[in-house]
């Protein structure tokens, strides 16, 4: 080799060795190493973003979603967070009030045609954006309905209140079903707020008062809140729904086998009913009790943490993991619903000729975000607690007046939750 030609191979190694040490590792925390298919699309966006550019390298850890949080929490009180962190989307007011996060440092256009539930907000500021959004339904058989003589509602006339008491009342009566409906009441933690609040606030209620979040009285005890507390109760004492110490192994399995005529279930089981029973699976709103079709909103969401020292490469990081491709392929390979109209119509489920399509306008027209508050960590365990009792036969009025005074106990102890 010439003096020239090494002089050149060094300069050029040099120049190669300078580009990699500029490479700035971003860590990224992640909760779902027990779902393989949704872990791998993860990774192919991390390895995309990193291949994409030559100023950042996101290295990615899965944690198991049940340890998740408290591995963040723990890692905050000790110093420890990475600079991505996935975040589920009720817990981001508390999480930016503590200090593990801090607003995105990304163009507000990118999300402006995001579903609301799918990007974090708190006091004004962007903490979080989600790739997914996911749904409830009424899951039955058209069958069903015409076989008891049940009008079929959709969202411009979802069942009332009357019409959907009728329904349960009919199919108990016809003997052909264990239960009219399952509400998934075996499942613990966030299923409560998130899936059996929505019935709360159609009836006029709710969790806390959103207007100020410095107080639950009146709207979790008032009277709206009162008649939902008789008929949850109801619900039980007449065994139109499985009790709560009933095991519910596999529920989409009931479904189909028909050990419940109808279930209060995400779109994410939708499919699998569809695969077994074809044109005759049906997936239909929420039924209205006087204030509204309600169903819950907000999934897993990616943010930055407080710590982190390279806030522009895990903002980057987001904006980039927000393009519509990700969002269409998250919706074809995971079935959850993409945050922009543009994705979903690029979908194979949620297309205009999808099998889930309907599930775009349910999330768009009744969604209701769980309270945006720091306080809703508390909220929503005292919630849970409150519809166990209650179903298990204690007095409703008294139920909900202690879960009144526990969550303005904690709102008063933390001062409201303002900022220091």
């Amino acid at each position: 080799m010439t003096r020239f030609g090494l002089l050149t191979l060094v300069v050029v190694t040099m120049m190669f060795g300078t580009w990699a040490r500029a490479q700035t590792e971003l860590s990224m925390w992640y909760h779902g190493s027990q779902n393989e298919t949704e872990r791998a699309l993860i990774l192919g966006i991390v390895e995309d973003f990193n291949a994409s550019q030559q100023d950042w390298k996101v290295t990615l850890k899965s944690f198991p979603e049940g340890s998740y949080n408290d591995a963040v929490v723990r890692a905050a009180q000790t110093g420890n967070l990475p600079d991505i962190i996935d975040v589920d989307a009720p817990v981001v007011a508390n999480w930016a009030w503590q200090g593990y996060l801090q607003p995105l440092n990304i163009d507000q256009s990118l999300v402006a045609d995001f579903l609301p539930s799918t990007v974090g907000r708190w006091k004004g500021e962007i903490y979080s954006v989600g790739l997914w959004e996911a749904a409830v339904a009424i899951l039955t058989r058209r069958s069903t309905l015409a076989r008891h003589g049940i009008r079929l509602p959709d969202l411009a006339q979802p069942w009332s209140a009357a019409e959907f008491e009728e329904a349960l009342v009919k199919i108990k009566a016809g003997g052909e079903f264990d239960y009219p409906l399952d509400l998934g009441t075996a499942r613990a933690g966030e299923w409560f707020p998130y899936a059996l609040s929505p019935f709360l606030q159609s009836f006029g209620g709710d969790l806390v008062d959103r207007s100020t979040y410095l107080s639950a009285k009146g709207v979790l005890n008032g009277a709206e809140a009162l008649d939902f507390g008789q008929w949850w109760q109801s619900l039980f004492d007449r065994g139109l729904v499985p009790g709560m110490d009933a095991p519910q192994p596999d529920r989409t399995m009931g479904l189909i086998d028909g050990t419940y005529a109808m279930a209060w279930n995400g779109n994410w089981t939708v499919l699998d009913f569809i695969a077994a029973h074809g044109e005759d699976a049906l997936f239909l709103p929420a039924p209205d009790f006087g204030k509204g079709s309600v169903i819950g909103a907000g999934s897993w969401q990616f943010g930055v943490s407080a710590t982190s020292k390279h806030v522009a490469g895990a903002s980057a990081f987001v904006a980039f993991a927000i393009q519509d491709r990700y969002l269409t392929a998250v919706a074809n390979e995971l079935g959850l619903i993409p945050p922009t109209l543009s994705a979903a119509r690029r979908s194979v489920n949620y297309g205009p000729d999808g099998a889930l399509s309907g599930f775009v306008d349910l999330s768009r027209k009744q969604a209701l975000v769980r309270p945006v508050s720091p306080s809703y960590v508390v909220i929503a365990k005292v919630f849970e607690r409150a519809l166990v009792e209650i179903a298990e036969g204690a007095d409703v009025k008294q139920v909900l007046d202690e879960a009144v005074w526990d969550i303005d106990r904690d709102i008063l102890r933390n001062a409201g939750y303002a900022n220091e």
